[in-house]
């Protein structure tokens, strides 16, 4: 079990993440967890948001996902690629997550196109950041990121890009998934990626299926493809280090070091700001959305 968020003034709830065997049930009005080792530990229901469920060997009692629902705390299932499935939530659902909802689906066109010309600015100026740090001249990006229009209209993430992967891994490289090394550890690093933000997307009361660039009838995280964008030359950099020193499939190394990515330079607490500040957007508590810039 892992405190995701914490409670803050902009995040009033707390997050558990689940990932190993836990029994969960109701005791004197609180959540009663208790873990392989035998531990017991015991958590106000009132101070809680959402419990992610990342493992099988979860079980939990009827009274206690009463008691949840009761004090609008969702419960939040995960796939074995730890992708959210399925989330419970009651009838009388609080205001604040339908204020997230309505503000979402009723986002115009013209609010989109600036969250993603947002998007797209940090994601070019993370890029140009990653290249300064491996001496290979992030200035080149400085017109692409300067100059982003509303929705990215005249494509600096495209152009950007063809000049981003070529400094990275040379003039020959193409980002294809479905081309050559280095492409499927970074195929491997950016699902890591994804199904953090999309736990991240769920926390934050969002719907992720409503996306503000990205749109396929057969993605259900569309939102969580476009809000990643920006953190992926996180992955970039690591797959980088892998590649200089030959490594070119994804052996446990190689799952190792992209793992390790999320438990030291990156954390669930920066994937949640993103989203709360995407749903702050939506309901008109704030103007930007907020990303941390690779250092």
């Amino acid at each position: 079990m892992h405190l995701l968020s914490k409670t803050t003034a902009t995040m009033p709830k707390q997050t558990l993440y689940f990932t190993h065997p836990a029994e969960l049930s109701l005791h004197n009005g609180q959540l009663k967890i208790r873990l392989s080792d035998e531990s017991e530990h015991l958590r106000p229901i009132e101070d809680l948001r959402i419990l992610i469920i990342d493992h099988h060997s979860v079980h939990f009692t009827v009274p206690l996902l009463t008691k949840l629902s009761e004090n609008n705390v969702s419960m939040v299932f995960c796939n074995e690629s730890h992708l959210p499935v399925t989330m419970t939530m009651d009838f009388d659902s609080n205001c604040r997550q339908t204020k997230y909802y309505r503000g979402q689906l009723e986002a115009g066109l013209p609010m989109k196109k600036r969250i993603w010309k947002q998007i797209i600015e940090h994601k070019i100026h993370n890029q140009a950041r990653l290249l300064d740090k491996l001496g290979l001249d992030g200035s080149c990006l400085k017109p692409y990121y300067s100059n982003v229009r509303s929705g990215d209209s005249s494509n600096r993430e495209g152009i950007s890009a063809k000049v981003y992967w070529r400094k990275l891994f040379g003039r020959e490289f193409v980002r294809d998934r479905f081309a050559p090394p280095p492409n499927n550890m970074l195929n491997y690093g950016y699902a890591l990626l994804r199904s953090y933000m999309a736990r991240a997307v769920m926390d934050a009361g969002l719907l992720p299926g409503i996306g503000i660039f990205h749109c396929n009838y057969y993605n259900a995280f569309p939102l969580v493809d476009d809000l990643m964008e920006p953190y992926r030359p996180y992955v970039d950099e690591q797959v980088f280090a892998l590649y200089a020193v030959g490594v070119c499939e994804i052996t446990r190394q190689c799952k190792q070091v992209l793992l390790e990515l999320f438990y030291s330079e990156l954390s669930f607490d920066m994937f949640s700001e993103t989203a709360h500040s995407l749903a702050g957007i939506y309901s008109h508590t704030g103007n930007y959305i907020v990303y941390p810039s690779l250092k």
